[in-house]
């Protein structure tokens, strides 16, 4: 077979239009896909290159003269059929310096404008549905906002002048699902915003450690009422003045920290800020929450920052929660320049780590000289370590410090109870069952017969069953109910 036959096979059996013209511009050979395409049939021959490629070529006396590069360049240009109808291309031109042949090859794109004009009207579809979205969910969430203030003012009220203590517990259960409420409409708005991409930051000069004490003091009693400790440690290199969002610096350190304290039973948690670059009139900030609580599985890592996401449906159902308040700090992170990280072991507890840029403060006088980052603790509560001195020791039910800090428990449930503070009581007990998980089978039988009677609120049977678990336990020296 000749080199001509072979070329003449080549392009016959190719995909694409291909067109061989002389110096005139006229037609000398079209393959079997430029017939089918262009509908000219056996006519094709002879055909003026320019009838079917008008923008590409230009009429020079009796020749035609491509006007778009030679080469490998390929050219978008419109293909006219026999009958002047016409479909887009992509096409480039090459010549053939020995014989003077040019060759023009090309495949249509009819296909693939259609499908980008229809991906395109189904994005501009969707950015409509999610902008009335968008706008459904702030325009509720504001209207919802309004009458569970009202609700929540007027319980406030009557608190103070309550003193039927059945009313009393109703009202306080009422003012306490107003605030969650509060809260879950928060979030949801933030979200609505973020995923709009409306949200827009509100950088301030303000005293970080002024903000750092109000974090604190928002976390504190929570923390300390369920017997675990609390460090917060501030490195002597952040400066006392930043510019920044306050506000959303504090929303991301609540939501750790109240995180942090919704999943420990036992241990510590600590809260540290260092500086640890700085960058012209910019400095990153680093902040790291640990605690001691139920950690997360390696595996589930992934999930912790998705929208309306959780490591595991039972958490949502066992302590509550939208999976909103990681995701919304993730993009507040990043939306500060930053980014957040999780470590964590399965049952030994949890340490989330993010980072920010902030301002420098404007009255800031630079020394030219870097301060060290040493960070001393200073410890938020007079708890004892939980731990004690060796830190090694594997928390657990059998563990001297566990059945140590199960007895406090206990004791703070029997003031509940006394008090008739039903909330807190199921709180304590939560924190009494956490603490026997690996307990033997008689004991996680007598703390369960116990959690039943505080949810019926059966005062004889939770005096039983506090008798019982003490007696468990190995102690029977603390007053029960009623002998203190």
């Amino acid at each position: 077979m000749s080199q001509k036959d072979l070329a003449v096979l080549l392009f016959d059996n190719a995909l694409e239009i291909v067109l061989a013209f002389d110096d005139k511009g006229l037609i000398i050979y079209g393959n079997t896909v430029a017939h089918e395409k262009l509908e000219y049939g056996e006519d094709l021959e002879g055909v003026p290159i320019g009838s079917i490629f008008p923008n590409a070529f230009r009429k020079d006396g009796d020749s035609w003269v491509p006007v778009c590069p030679l080469g490998n360049a390929i050219n978008r240009m419109t293909a006219y059929r026999k009958n002047q109808t016409c479909f887009p291309t992509d096409m480039r031109i090459v010549k053939e310096e020995t014989t003077g042949i040019f060759l023009c090859m090309a495949h249509s794109v009819l296909e693939k404008e259609f499908l980008s004009h229809e991906l395109d009207q189904v994005k501009q579809e969707t950015e409509a549905a999610m902008k009335v979205k968008s706008e459904f969910v702030a325009n509720v969430t504001h209207e919802l906002r309004t009458p569970v203030n009202g609700i929540l003012g007027h319980v406030r009220e009557m608190l103070p002048e309550e003193t039927d203590k059945k009313k009393l517990r109703q009202l306080n259960l009422i003012e306490h699902c107003c605030v969650q409420m509060n809260k879950l409409i928060n979030n949801i708005l933030d979200f609505s915003k973020l995923e709009a991409g409306k949200f827009v930051l509100e950088p301030r000069r303000f005293r970080l450690r002024d903000m750092i004490d109000y974090v604190v003091a928002n976390h504190k009693g929570r923390i300390t009422e369920k017997g675990l400790d609390f460090f917060v440690t501030v490195s002597p290199g952040v400066p006392e003045y930043i510019v920044g969002d306050e506000l959303r610096i504090v929303q991301i350190l609540n939501n750790l920290l109240s995180n942090a304290q919704k999943f420990t039973s036992v241990g510590k948690i600590t809260l540290e800020v260092i500086k640890t670059s700085k960058m012209k009139d910019s400095i990153e900030l680093f902040f790291l929450v640990n605690d001691t609580g139920i950690g997360i599985d390696e595996k589930e890592k992934d999930k912790l920052f998705q929208s309306f996401s959780q490591v595991d449906a039972s958490i949502s159902r066992k302590y509550g929660g939208t999976g909103l308040g990681l995701s919304i700090c993730k993009q507040l992170v990043e939306l500060m320049n930053g980014s957040i990280n999780v470590e964590s072991v399965k049952g030994r507890g949890t340490t989330f780590s993010f980072s920010v840029w902030v301002g420098r403060d404007p009255e800031e006088t630079d020394t030219g000289a870097e301060e060290e980052n040493i960070v001393i603790p200073r410890p938020v509560n007079a708890f004892s370590g939980v731990l004690g001195d060796d830190e090694e020791e594997e928390p657990g039910y059998a563990s001297a410090a566990n059945r140590e800090t199960l007895l406090k428990n206990l004791s703070k449930l029997i003031l509940c109870v006394e008090m008739e503070n039903w909330e807190k009581a199921e709180m304590f007990m939560e924190t009494i069952r956490q603490l026997t998980t690996d307990a033997p089978q008689d004991v996680s039988r007598a703390v369960l017969r116990l959690k039943m009677a505080i949810q019926k609120e059966n005062y004889e049977k939770i005096s039983t069953g506090i008798e019982t678990l003490r007696d468990l336990v190995g102690t029977r020296e603390e007053p029960g109910i009623g002998e203190a």
